[in-house]
């Protein structure tokens, strides 16, 4: 393998990485696949599946010890339990450095596939409102694409990995190309109608979701059986596994090498192209390096930064691709925590059949016509109608005949809001490398993240708009959230080598190529220029297929 130049490497096999090999392979060129973890195939490596709680050590939920001394960080993605932290790192493993007065929660799940085996699955359009933003108000360089530019990559997206939704033209979030949609239950319906009754420029819907609910493309449709997040043998929902790797390997020139962990890419002497990559095997700890014609790098965001400052040189003294500086710099998630919670006891209403993978959303609002003075940008909630189950007798007081009598029955219904808020780019917010080197002798992503006072403004915003719709809604108790979120919490990292018009003051241009180095695309969250409010992976997805569809035609020019 060392003998042989790849036409493209293609650095992570997660959301990006799996459609990049998708894409490259279906165009003719032959890819090899880098992933730093373990290999895992589908169906036969969803170990736990539908194991039952009771036949689980710790049914189900895991020990505190193991929690504690394994995943303290891990922990805190709502996805991890017992079932599945296989598909997490172990933190004293793979330890990171956070500057003081940082708290940035880093979830990584290092094996093949990443993340698309356990994300969240909920996929939304941006709108030109959010690819104009950064120039509209100041906050960052401006995106040198518009809607316009990526709307047919949306669709090509859509098309392939299956998403359940509804239509409801709203400019702010497009439509997009839709399977049938999951039902509301009948609270839903009923919070949807006295929200959009109480505010007319609002509107409630289920949420976009990469889950198909009919048969598409050999996958099969959703049983609604629940533990989505422990691996889908049927392939309802969208992963690597599911989806962008029997694609790609389908062509016949795609190769896969996993527990290789990428230390830097290569280049040649004077630093001006991109060789391939250099590989530790995450074993045995030797060390090769393999060559190939593109470098795609698709290792997430804080990933592919650490990579690229490690790939510096004498031509490159402050990392891979970073005269501009920017590298590292511009850092974003999204906060969450905040919202409201409406309970409605004595109600009834019926829930829907099985256990549902999606919730509702309620789309961006503030600052989409006449403008919102305390802060700019803006949010918007997800959240869902849950039926308290037979644990509620844990939170009713009382004793006696008639308190039992209570306990005999499932629980009343609560319904949740939780606001998704936009983080404005700061310089200051960024990643380094630090001083302290891991198991592989790499030196740790040192990371530096505070939320602005624009994201502070929008907080009290977000808890009190919940707290005013829940109010609406007959909720005889409403409850504001009161947490905030660390950095990293929504597992949206994004902006860390960001596209821009002037390669003075970004990492990449319109197609996702490096300013500096013409073979080197970075498709992964990295490359955003500001966060939106919406959740990004499809966003992601649309800018990779766009992205190798260029790169080919500038290998085939020799251009690239």
């Amino acid at each position: 393998m060392e003998d042989q130049v790849w036409d493209a490497i293609v650095v992570g096999s997660g959301i990006t990485g799996g459609w990049a090999a998708k894409e490259l392979t279906e165009r003719g060129l032959r890819v090899l696949m880098v992933e730093r973890g373990r290999p895992v195939e589908h169906i036969k490596d969803y170990t736990t599946e539908h194991v039952p709680p009771w036949k689980l050590p710790f049914r189900g939920k895991g020990s505190r010890k193991i929690l504690d001394e394994d995943y303290p960080i891990q922990q805190k993605a709502p996805q991890l339990n017992e079932t599945n932290w296989h598909f997490f790192v172990k933190d004293r493993e793979h330890p990171y450095v956070q500057a003081e007065g940082t708290d940035w929660s880093w979830v990584r799940g290092n094996q093949f596939g990443g993340r698309s085996l356990t994300w969240g699955r909920q996929v939304y359009r941006w709108s030109d409102l959010d690819f104009e933003a950064n120039a509209r108000d100041g906050h960052g360089v401006d995106w040198p694409i518009r809607y316009g530019d990526i709307e047919k990559w949306y669709d090509h997206v859509e098309d392939f990995i299956g998403v359940s939704g509804q239509a409801e033209g709203l400019p702010q979030l497009p439509d997009g190309r839709f399977l049938p949609p999951m039902e509301m239950t009948c609270l839903e319906e009923k919070v949807k109608g006295d929200i959009e009754s109480a505010y007319p420029d609002r509107r409630m819907t289920i949420g976009r979701v990469a889950v198909v609910t009919q048969a598409h493309r050999g996958r099969g449709p959703c049983h609604y059986c629940g533990p989505c997040e422990r691996g889908c043998s049927v392939g309802a929902y969208f992963s690597t596994q599911s989806s962008t790797l029997p694609a790609a390997k389908a062509t016949g020139r795609l190769e896969v090498m996993t527990d290789a962990i990428v230390e830097k890419v290569t280049t040649n002497a004077d630093g001006s192209r991109a060789t391939g990559v250099a590989v530790i095997d995450a074993t045995t700890r030797e060390r090769r390096e393999v060559r190939g014609r593109l470098v795609f790098m698709c290792a997430s965001t804080i990933g592919t930064t650490q990579i690229l400052l490690n790939s510096g040189g004498e031509n490159a003294p402050n990392g891979l691709a970073n005269s501009s500086g920017t590298l590292g710099r511009y850092l974003m998630d999204h906060t969450i925590g905040l919202g409201a919670l409406g309970f409605y006891p004595g109600t009834s209403y019926p829930g829907t059949q099985g256990n549902r993978p999606n919730g509702i959303y309620i789309p961006r609002f503030q600052n989409v016509g006449e403008s919102k003075p305390e802060f700019v940008r803006g949010y918007g909630y997800q959240g869902m109608a849950i039926k308290i189950g037979w644990s509620a007798g844990s939170m009713t007081p009382g004793f006696g005949a008639e308190w039992k009598e209570q306990l005999g029955g499932p629980g009343s219904w609560m319904f949740m809001l939780s606001g998704f808020g936009e983080c404005l780019p700061d310089a200051n917010n960024r990643v380094t490398l630090a001083d302290e080197r891991d198991s592989w002798g790499m030196r740790q992503a040192k990371i530096n993240f505070n939320w602005g006072e624009n994201e502070k403004a929008m907080r009290k915003d977000i808890s009190e708009q919940a707290v005013a719709m829940l109010g609406k809604t007959g909720a005889l108790q409403v409850i504001p959230g009161q947490g905030f979120g660390d950095g990293g919490d929504a597992i949206h990292e994004m902006g860390t080598a960001r596209m821009g018009l002037d390669p003075k003051t970004s990492v990449l241009n319109a197609h996702n190529q490096s300013h500096d180095i013409p073979n080197l695309f970075v498709t992964d969250g990295s490359c955003m220029t500001s966060s939106a409010c919406q959740n990004p992976s499809l966003t992601y997805m649309a800018l990779t297929a766009r992205a190798c569809e260029f790169a080919v035609k500038e290998l085939e020019k020799g251009l690239a």
